[in-house]
């Protein structure tokens, strides 16, 4: 089926919307549940994102492709698998579905509406960690859609549930989360201050992930051959 460009926005603003509702509201109640056990707090954060995404993935793949981030959108748009104008809008679309999500979960919990996170992020360690998490979060994409189309969604929310826990940085991966994220004093926030050097790495690890299976995938045809 065909779907409209309207509805494909849609389909992106509002992934992106409930997927940062849950990293925002999961992170919120997990905290509060938590009694100030940290490790427990992202075990509680964890586990509903990498859910949510195997869910939200399902269902709206098939009407926008399911990006929910503007690394994964440009990796597409260099691949030639989405024009220039509908990636700039989808990455408009996933911007402020996820400032619309951290705002959901902000009034779900009773908070103040409007935030600037003071959660430090920064540091070498962390900029190298959210490269890799890009990087593998792309791979893991680019790499299923050629061996498993029809895993994608699972093999994604593995991906991120597995990401929390082995990047330094409990990997973001996508600069619409981010950025978002910077507008939420909560337990998933980032000071607004780190987001751009979080960014440009993400960025930057997708990169290196695309051209990596670009490499990788055709050899791997020629050789079948």
């Amino acid at each position: 089926m065909e779907f409209t460009k309207a509805r494909k926005y849609a389909a992106e603003f509002t992934g992106t919307a409930l997927l940062l509702a849950t990293v925002v509201g999961s992170g919120i109640m997990a905290e509060t549940l938590a009694g100030g056990n940290v490790a427990i707090a992202l075990l509680g954060n964890t586990i509903p994102t990498g859910a949510i995404l195997v869910v939200l993935i399902t269902m709206l793949g098939p009407i926008s492709g399911a990006h929910f981030n503007p690394a994964v959108t440009m990796v597409f748009a260099i691949r030639g698998e989405i024009s220039l104008s509908d990636s700039i809008v989808y990455v408009l679309c996933q911007i402020l579905g996820g400032i619309a999500g951290v705002w959901a979960a902000h009034l779900m919990f009773d908070l103040d509406l409007l935030q600037f996170s003071l959660k430090v992020r920064s540091g070498p360690p962390q900029w190298f960690a959210e490269a890799v998490a890009t990087f593998g979060l792309v791979f893991t994409i680019l790499a299923t859609i050629k061996s498993r189309p029809g895993a994608v969604p699972v093999a994604v929310g593995l991906y991120i549930t597995a990401a929390y826990w082995f990047t330094a940085s409990t990997s973001f991966a996508n600069p619409a989360v981010t950025i978002a994220r910077g507008l939420s004093d909560t337990f998933a926030g980032i000071r607004p201050m780190d987001i751009p050097l979080f960014i440009v790495f993400q960025l930057t690890g997708a990169i290196i992930a695309a051209v990596f299976c670009r490499w990788l995938l055709i050899e791997q045809k020629e050789n079948a051959v």
